[in-house]
């Protein structure tokens, strides 16, 4: 992945294709499990409403954006720490 340093901010980072196809796997994942957990009881009834399937929707995004939030972090941190590295040092 590379990221210029005029698009270092958080939305640019944001939809890179490799935090984007991160996070929806993360969401996939923790999204189902969140989901089972929470609106289980529904799900095997049968017994959903527009509701439900709002909640369950949000169920899926929260890990979605926790996921991007923390890799956003990752990758200013790294950038941050490349640019650290190729800076002189002080003596």
């Amino acid at each position: 992945m590379t990221i210029s340093k005029s698009k270092n901010g958080f939305f640019a980072i944001a939809t890179t294709r490799t935090v984007a196809v991160r996070a929806v796997r993360v969401a996939s994942v923790v999204g189902v499990v969140l989901a089972f957990l929470n609106h289980g009881d529904r799900l095997l009834s049968g017994h959903i409403d527009l509701a439900t399937y709002l909640k369950i929707a949000l169920t899926f995004l929260v890990p979605y954006c926790v996921s991007t939030y923390s890799s956003v972090l990752a990758v200013r941190e790294s950038m941050q720490s490349v640019e650290g590295d190729r800076l002189p040092s002080k003596r």
